[in-house]
């Protein structure tokens, strides 16, 4: 399945920034895409820095956000993973991947479950974690295991996808360096939001998609700089073997070729599904055993 990446920058304003997603989505459809993945919160600037209120306006045109990108989808011919901020009533909000049919028609939505509360990351400040839980979405090119950024962390997450059929796991995201760490520590970030996302490419046995932002966002508050969102957009196929890699400023779209009949050979020689010994696996569902 040919499969495009969107990893771009904020251009300054969600008018600018659309114009230059919907250029790439056409030349990913150009090139043969059937597939297509935005990064989290596509529209507009990483604006979860600093906690004001006065951000949850940009959520207030949500339902023609989701009729726009419907009509992208059905003028590119091609399946869209979105990710916008939802507003479901007044004060009730959700970080939300809208995924949309090759007809425009919707396959699918997918609440972030997994909020973090972080320095310069404060999301709990505007999402509500999700409800519907992590159902995969049934599209015309597979079984999709869609779950947005800080839940790309947690193992548990991944398996729920995989162990209801999943056929692919994608993380659309939005994470980067602040400028003041020093290079080793960067380097072990990035490091680690790789190889535990690679990790759930070999336990599942199921590709993994990741498309992250780029470029330079000051924190709006003046408290802190801002973030330096890294990129690194990659594709690992069902062995945790490495298809793809971006570097960290290309705003571009990348195309690749995703192998989406491997699973079943990899999962016959790597049977870890067969072996989870379910029986034993209770206590998972505790914060923590004493």
């Amino acid at each position: 399945m040919k499969t495009a990446l969107i990893q771009q920058k904020f251009h300054g304003s969600k008018e600018e920034t659309i114009k230059k997603t919907c250029d790439l989505i056409k030349e990913a459809a150009s090139g043969g895409a059937k597939l297509v993945v935005l990064q989290e919160l596509h529209q507009t600037q990483y604006f979860c820095q600093s906690e004001d209120t006065a951000f949850f306006d940009l959520a207030n045109e949500w339902e023609s956000d989701v009729k726009f990108w419907s009509d992208v989808a059905k003028q590119n011919n091609v399946v869209l993973v979105t990710s916008l901020f939802e507003k479901r009533t007044a004060g009730l909000y959700h970080n939300t991947a809208f995924v949309f049919e090759r007809d425009g028609s919707m396959a699918g939505k997918y609440r972030k479950m997994h909020i973090p509360d972080d320095p310069l990351f404060y999301e709990k400040f505007y999402f509500t974690p999700g409800d519907i839980g992590f159902e995969p979405i049934q599209t015309s090119v597979g079984k999709l295991g869609v779950l947005v950024c800080w839940d790309q962390w947690y193992p548990e997450a991944a398996r729920l996808m995989a162990l209801k059929g999943a056929e692919i796991l994608i993380y659309p995201t939005a994470i980067g360096w602040f400028d003041g760490d020093g290079e080793d520590e960067k380097s072990r970030q990035l490091e680690a939001w790789v190889a535990v996302q690679r990790g759930h490419a070999v336990a599942n046995g199921v590709p993994v998609v990741a498309v992250n932002r780029i470029g330079f966002e000051t924190d709006s508050s003046g408290v802190a700089d801002g973030i330096r969102f890294w990129g690194n957009s990659f594709v690992f196929g069902s062995q945790g073997e490495q298809i793809f890699r971006a570097d960290s400023a290309s705003e571009k779209c990348f195309l690749v070729d995703i192998d989406m009949k491997r699973s079943e050979e990899v999962r016959r020689i790597w049977p870890f599904l067969r072996d989870r010994r379910i029986e034993f696996y209770g206590k998972l569902t505790k914060r923590f055993i004493d």
